[in-house]
């Protein structure tokens, strides 16, 4: 339904009730519910109702203290008399997203630098995840600023690992999400090398391995080393792991030793 076509379904007291509308508009993207008070006085006013902002701003930051927000907006509402101005909860909704943005774009921004020739650093990669975890990002953060198709899927990774290792969401949520961004199918390549081994008085040549999975089969962890590695890092035997965009040189399931004897 277009605006136009929404401009004409004129509220009236035969229609749905209004808490079942609001219940259907805060199941659409956020994007469309702003479109959708575009269309008319009407849907202006619906769409800038504080219960459904609420609504939608619990659900995309469900641990934070809503107190403080509470209060704030008591204080907006006697001292604000701007009557074109974004008020309520939704004008919370926007000032959070914006500074959720500015710290999410931060991190792309230093990993981009630590991967200019598409590879990265197990431990930038690791710190970047940190750095998620600081900022309190939610589910709907990370598949809004990370799971983008845009991004690279190095920075996909990163927000993968977040949702898996950190969060803990369950790996529907997280497969669903990787569909509907139509990124499921991207790979990446992760190498490691490893400390040869002792034998007899002597160490074995080092061994270097690489595997290329998708980020479904990620989520899915059918490939428990790669996912052994990406949270363990360079860790006693691992003498670096390094995380990369698949070039035709990285193959599945390979292992070959690359260092003399010591």
């Amino acid at each position: 339904m277009n605006c136009e076509e929404m401009e004409n379904w004129e509220w009236n007291q035969s229609s749905l009730p209004y808490d079942i509308v609001l219940n259907i508009i805060s199941l659409i993207q956020v994007e469309d519910v702003c479109s959708l008070g575009s269309c008319s006085k009407f849907w202006f006013e619906l769409c800038a109702s504080d219960c459904l902002w609420i609504s939608l701003y619990r659900e995309r930051w469900p641990s934070l203290d809503f107190s403080k927000q509470s209060s704030m907006l008591i204080m907006n509402q006697k001292s604000d008399s701007r009557s074109n101005s974004i008020k309520g909860w939704k004008r919370f909704y926007i000032e959070r997203h914006n500074e959720m943005a500015a710290k999410v774009t931060s991190v792309i921004q230093a990993t981009h630098q630590c991967s200019a020739s598409q590879s990265l650093e197990v431990g930038d990669y690791q710190k970047a995840i940190a750095d998620l975890h600081k900022m309190e990002l939610g589910f709907k953060d990370v598949v809004t600023f990370l799971f983008s198709s845009k991004q690279n899927a190095l920075l996909n990774l990163v927000g993968l690992h977040y949702l898996v290792f950190w969060l803990g969401l369950p790996v529907d949520n997280v497969l669903e999400a990787l569909w509907n961004s139509d990124i499921s199918e991207r790979q990446v390549c992760v190498k490691w090398w490893k400390l040869g081994r002792w034998t007899y008085g002597y160490r074995l040549r080092d061994e270097s391995y690489s595997r290329k999975v998708s980020l479904a089969d990620l989520a899915l962890a059918k490939d428990g080393d790669v996912l052994g590695v990406l949270q363990r890092g360079a860790l006693h035997e691992v003498l670096r792991v390094q995380i990369s965009i698949p070039d035709p040189t990285c193959i599945p399931w390979t292992c070959k030793r690359v260092y003399t004897r010591a």
